[in-house]
């Protein structure tokens, strides 16, 4: 009797023990499966970075930044007017857009939040937020390039534009939500009106978080390719003028790594190597801000 006694006050025990038994293997198992992704994926991101360092690193030289584009089988040439080409069309883009993207923003977290203007703004910027960015060059292609009858960079510019916008709108309306009540309402106390305070209180808080949103948004144009070849499209030749077809680094690697010419091949690797050392550079410069906010 006593033995029953025993095993009946020791079930309750053993039960929990085998919980708590089957939670650790459950853990465990999920532990192993959420470390193979992660090797999974460092393993392609290892190996990426490795061949451009590989063949982008040597490719780099003095005629990369100094001379343009060449024929095919040349032995000299560079990638001058594609650079150029890519900065004036991405500083443009992140110039116009994030003014637009930050009043945006403003717009659906402090007056917004609850109106159908602001859910209808939300739900479109959504849209265009995870838009396939060859859709928006398509677009742009039948609404600017096929009624001016010629690629340019300006078409390459409002293309990039549309791209820019949503990054900035979605990170500045994020990171104002974040900004505590009390700040507003300490500053309405005072009598402060209420564009006074947003740009006083609200934005100067959240001031990384938006930077950080335009440094993500640049990084992200920086290495888009199809809008451009639908807008843009190319040019051998140094050209600043934007009413005309303009060269840029993405749409000049897809050229040159297609092709079947070395020196072509040799450059879009330097031009790899550039693209991605310049993103990188962005993104670390996003997450030292972000950082430095909290």
């Amino acid at each position: 009797m006593n033995a029953a006694i025993a095993s009946n006050h020791n079930a309750p025990q053993d039960r929990r023990l085998a919980r708590h038994r089957a939670r650790k293997r459950t853990n465990a198992i999920a532990l192993a499966l959420a470390l193979a992704a992660m090797a999974f994926g460092v393993f392609w991101l290892i190996w990426i970075l490795w061949e451009t360092l590989r063949l982008g690193l040597p490719a780099l030289s003095l005629q990369v930044f100094t001379e343009m584009t060449p024929a095919p089988q040349s032995e000299s040439g560079g990638l001058t007017n594609a650079i150029f080409g890519s900065f004036l069309m991405v500083g443009l883009a992140t110039l116009i857009g994030t003014p637009i993207g930050v009043m945006a923003g403003i717009y659906l977290a402090e007056y917004g939040r609850k109106g159908w203007l602001g859910a209808s703004t939300r739900f479109i910027n959504d849209i265009l937020l995870s838009a396939p960015s060859i859709v928006i060059g398509l677009f742009i292609y039948s609404a600017v390039v096929a009624h001016t009858k010629g690629f340019s960079g300006w078409a390459g510019v409002l293309a990039l534009t549309l791209i820019v916008i949503p990054i900035v709108v979605r990170t500045t309306e994020n990171m104002l939500a974040l900004v505590p009540n009390a700040l507003r309402e300490a500053a309405y106390a005072l009598g402060t009106p209420k564009w006074k305070v947003i740009g006083a209180v609200t934005l100067k808080a959240a001031r990384s978080g938006v930077a950080t949103g335009v440094l993500l948004a640049l990084a992200r144009v920086s290495g888009e390719t199809a809008p451009l070849l639908f807008t843009a499209l190319s040019n051998q030749f140094w050209n600043a003028d934007l009413s005309q077809p303009l060269a840029s680094l993405p749409v000049t690697i897809f050229k040159f790594a297609m092709s079947p010419y070395e020196n072509w091949q040799q450059l879009a690797w330097a031009g790899v190597f550039l693209i991605t050392l310049g993103v990188l550079a962005l993104n670390i410069a996003a997450r030292v801000l972000l950082r430095q906010k909290h």
